[in-house]
């Protein structure tokens, strides 16, 4: 039996591409905080991200909204986010699409 509920990597990218960082409006994922997605077998979903400084004042809130957000991904059976400072964000790390929509291009 085939599992129609096979959860990949382009249903969580654009899930996080839907979530913005409150103070850049710009998605977290073209900001370059997401630096790992793991899909276990089980449909476990691992993320790492950072933040754009350790003293961020949505530390508290974003890291749960991405938990919840792909927890809502039909198939994802669990959603766990680690945040990570290495290596340290900077603005290099933006896809040009967000340095295009922030004037950096």
């Amino acid at each position: 039996m085939i599992d129609v509920t096979e959860i990949n990597q382009q249903k969580i990218e654009d899930v996080l591409r839907a979530i913005y960082d409150p103070e850049i409006p710009v998605s977290i994922f073209d900001l370059g905080l997401i630096y790992d997605i793991n899909i276990s077998e089980d449909n476990d979903v691992s993320i790492k991200m950072t933040l754009t400084t350790p003293n961020c004042p949505e530390a508290e809130s974003l890291p749960p909204e991405v938990e919840r957000k792909v927890n809502k991904i039909h198939g994802v059976r669990s959603a766990q986010v680690e945040i990570v400072w290495e290596p340290t964000w900077n603005p290099n790390m933006m896809t040009e699409a967000a340095k295009l929509q922030l004037g950096m291009l």
